[in-house]
């Protein structure tokens, strides 16, 4: 407004105004307060994202919470989405899918066993999955097993055809990450594909006295977590990148299952990564998943006794 009544004197304007030289200088003071901690919190969530590249919202929210607490920044979420809409940074939702399981074959398929399963510790539940990434103009596919109740992946393979001897490969590297003995029952659930059901897979299984169960009608919500795992990982960190081979490819994998596990919360288990749920063991407790009947309720206790503060 100085400006542009620029022969206005600035005690004049403030009289019109009924407002004080101090109340004047202390509105563009806090505007410029405010263009400083915006540009913090955007300079924290550019860096977020250049590795975690369509994180959400609310999980960006929160990883920068001890952020904003530190540099004593008041600002609510619904203050944090309007600015990320400001600057395009709002993640749109994803498309679905390929198939990538045949299970028409004269196999034998094992019983659903998780069906109203309560998980309460890691190595409890395994559930594997294979989903596909294009690369140039071929297919490629990814072998994933993944801790139920820490989310994280314990096994993976990127191979070149859909062939039980790639697929096992991801069994084995899991298998690296189990103690010598299992104390208690390990369960590892899957679909009905072939490659689960081939004879050297379900025998390293059974040598290593892990149960077996499948899904039964071929519903998604048999194999929920591993499908939102597979949506997760492509969607979040494979499709940004351009892989120029198979190598190349593989690499890449490694880095994102990475990032995945060591970074990227998750509300399902509080907001927690799967590497801090898994290697702590911190206790979780889960309302398990009736696959028909019932929504998903995860409530960390950790995260019940965290003190919050109003940044609003």
């Amino acid at each position: 407004m100085k400006d542009t009544y620029a022969r206005v004197s600035l005690v004049r304007l403030c009289r019109l105004l009924g407002l004080t030289r101090q109340a004047y200088y202390q509105h563009f003071w806090q505007q410029e307060a405010n263009t400083i901690e915006q540009s913090l919190v955007l300079e924290q969530v550019y860096a977020i994202r250049k590795d975690h590249r369509v994180m959400g919202g609310r999980k960006l929210y929160e990883k920068l919470y001890p952020f904003l607490l530190e540099h004593q920044i008041k600002m609510g979420r619904d203050a944090f989405f309007d600015l990320l809409a400001e600057h395009k940074l709002l993640v749109k939702k994803r498309r679905r899918r390929f198939i990538t399981t045949y299970s028409n074959h004269w196999l034998r398929k094992w019983p659903n066993l998780i069906r109203e399963m309560e998980i309460n510790r890691i190595n409890q539940l395994w559930v594997s999955d294979i989903t596909y990434w294009k690369i140039e103009e071929r297919y490629t596919y990814i072998s994933l097993i993944t801790d139920a109740y820490s989310h994280k992946i314990v096994g993976y393979h990127l191979a070149q055809t859909l062939e039980s001897v790639e697929t096992i490969k991801a069994l084995r590297l899991a298998l690296t990450q189990l103690p010598n003995q299992i104390n208690k029952p390990l369960i590892h659930h899957s679909d009905r594909g072939v490659q689960y059901c081939s004879d050297n897979y379900v025998k390293l299984l059974q040598d290593k006295g892990i149960e077996i169960s499948m899904t039964e009608n071929g519903d998604p919500l048999e194999n929920a977590i591993a499908e939102r795992i597979n949506g997760i990982l492509k969607s979040e960190y494979l499709k940004h990148y351009s892989p120029r081979n198979f190598q190349e490819a593989k690499e890449y994998l490694q880095v994102a299952v990475k990032l995945y596990n060591q970074d990227r919360p998750h509300f399902s288990i509080g907001l927690l990564t799967p590497n801090e749920v898994h290697s702590k063991n911190i206790n979780v407790e889960k309302l398990w998943k009736n696959y028909f009947t019932k929504n998903i309720k995860i409530v960390n206790s950790v995260q019940d006794n965290k003190q919050h503060v109003n940044l609003g």
